[in-house]
């Protein structure tokens, strides 16, 4: 049996699919580096004397940290392929916290050709997990993906 590796394109991916990322383990330094990337400084994410005393009796990752881990753990699936990421809607289930371990489970859940770009928007449902294989987050995102990377070439000229 022969397993295609990735970039995937529009074509290889056929609704009902579903494939497990690697797992990333969430650091003080991932934390803070989204702080000094976006701004966000809530004590929340940043001041363990703080955080202490909340219900997550600890820091926690932002939630936008933990989508965009994993979006990043799912798109080497994609790189070179993805002409447009179109939509993205997400829910936090559990916290995240320093020293968890995620990964994703990606399903292919619409897939819907485009004559237009040559290839088309396919929906995925990201289920994130942590290392206790708990949801801490459900992702769904819109992709405009070609049908082969030569094509996405051209595509994009147009």
């Amino acid at each position: 049996m022969s397993i295609k590796l990735p970039p995937y394109t529009f074509d290889d991916f056929q609704v009902g699919m579903k494939i497990k990322s690697q797992g990333l383990t969430i650091t003080e330094t991932h934390i803070i580096q989204f702080a000094e990337l976006t701004g966000d400084y809530n004590p929340l994410h940043i001041n363990e004397i703080f955080a202490k005393d909340t219900i997550f009796e600890g820091r926690v990752a932002h939630g936008l940290l933990t989508l965009s881990i994993a979006f990043g753990l799912f798109v080497p699936l994609v790189a070179g392929t993805t002409i447009a990421l179109l939509e993205v809607s997400s829910k936090f289930l559990k916290p995240v916290k320093i020293g968890d371990t995620i990964y994703v489970i990606t399903e292919v859940v619409d897939k819907r050709p485009s004559n237009k770009y040559n290839g088309g928007v396919i929906t995925f449902k990201h289920e994130v997990k942590n290392q206790n294989e708990e949801t801490v987050a459900i992702i769904e995102t819109k992709l405009l993906l070609a049908r082969d990377l030569a094509l996405k070439k051209n595509v994009l000229k147009h």
